[in-house]
């Protein structure tokens, strides 16, 4: 046991030190000035915050222990140890520190930046003291709002009526608020969250090249860095994450790349690719989000948005699929691949015609058919 701990120590110091050393090289002008001039700034961007938040994630695990901001094991949660709660901060600072410092923001997109650390810093007082759902649900429907008097808003509906206008802030909100808080959801198992960002960050990033939008590119690769300089202390090989994401993470995460999808432009006049792709890349969020809600209020668990903000179970798609595959690193590989696959969909769909656009959105309704026989095996199991 003690020589499978100090290999695995010394793993994570070899990481460690290839991101610092990393780190030190995209530091030097003459490296960036090459990047951005040879290669390209998205590449730069992405190493950038990729090994800022491999240094930091030991340095907040660290702070966490020492003020106890830490999970501790029992009731509907699956890991064993007291774990540290602050692998959001990592992150957060990663993904800031890459755009602020290699890329210019317009108004809109630092607003977006400002309202996901606003998100993140109520919910870290979450994880420290403890805050109640319907405050976070309020804080983040504030911030919602200010996007949506910025310009910020789903366009689904003509803009120009006032029944439109006031269709697409509520789509705004429900899109926002429900991706943000199915991303929270969905930081139940090792590394799920983490790389769920990741997938869906790199995703975007595709689509946003696809469109030539690079703001919306380089925002989405940062997060992507930040994620995977994360991940191998959230979701190791064998034995327990070193750390959580936390509210303070998954809370960023789901927030930045909700409210960046509403941002970002999916299509040229095109309203199938303009409403699935996004659709089809967040669709474990939406699927989850959506399953559970509608099986709690059908079952009686909930009677009403109060009681839905306030309850808790083991009945998301991950602890579903724990019980039927009987291995929550099996699960969460599981789901990466379905999310992976619906994002490779989506990708498709840019460049299909109508009646290929229509099967890709059929087979991705007749992969909903498949999970849910499975999350309806796991539900009699468990």
């Amino acid at each position: 046991m003690l020589r499978k701990d100090g290999k695995h120590t010394s793993l994570r110091r070899i990481y460690w030190l290839c991101a610092a050393l990393m780190l030190s090289a995209l530091l030097i002008p003459l490296v960036r000035y090459y990047f951005f001039n040879n290669i390209g700034r998205w590449l730069y961007i992405l190493l950038f915050a990729f090994s800022v938040s491999a240094v930091l994630t030991p340095a907040a695990r660290w702070i966490a222990l020492k003020l106890n901001i830490v999970d501790d094991p029992g009731g509907r949660k699956i890991h064993e140890e007291r774990t540290p709660l602050l692998g959001g901060l990592p992150i957060i600072v990663a993904f800031l520190f890459a755009l602020l410092s290699n890329m210019i923001l317009d108004r809109e997109y630092f607003l977006l930046l400002t309202g996901g650390v606003v998100v993140a810093m109520v919910s870290l007082y979450d994880d420290w003291k403890g805050l109640s759902a319907r405050f976070k649900i309020f804080a983040q429907f504030i911030v919602v709002a200010v996007l949506i008097h910025q310009g910020i808003v789903l366009e689904i509906f003509p803009k120009m009526t006032l029944w439109g206008y006031s269709l697409n802030c509520l789509f705004t909100i429900l899109w926002i608020i429900g991706i943000t808080n199915a991303m929270n959801f969905a930081d139940g198992m090792d590394g799920l969250a983490a790389g769920l960002g990741a997938i869906i960050s790199l995703f975007m990033g595709i689509v946003a090249f696809q469109t030539n939008q690079p703001l919306m590119g380089w925002v989405a690769l940062a997060m992507l860095g930040s994620c995977l300089g994360f991940l191998p202390y959230n979701f190791r090989r064998k034995g327990q994450a070193h750390i959580f994401l936390g509210d303070t993470g998954s809370i960023f995460l789901g927030f930045i790349l909700a409210a960046l999808a509403v941002k970002g432009d999916w299509a040229d006049n095109d309203p199938i690719v303009s409403f699935s792709a996004p659709v089809l890349i967040f669709w474990v969020l939406i699927y989850d989000m959506t399953y559970i809600t509608v099986e709690r209020i059908i079952s009686g668990k909930v009677r009403n948005f109060r009681q839905w903000l306030d309850y808790v179970g083991r009945d998301h798609l991950h602890h579903r699929l724990y019980a039927v595959l009987g291995d929550r690193r099996k699960a969460v590989l599981f789901i990466y691949l379905i999310c992976a696959t619906l994002g490779i969909s989506a990708i498709a769909l840019r460049h299909a015609r109508m009646v290929d656009g229509v099967m890709l959105v059929v087979q991705a309704f007749l992969i909903t058919i498949i999970i849910s026989i499975l999350e309806y095996s796991g539900r009699r199991r468990q």
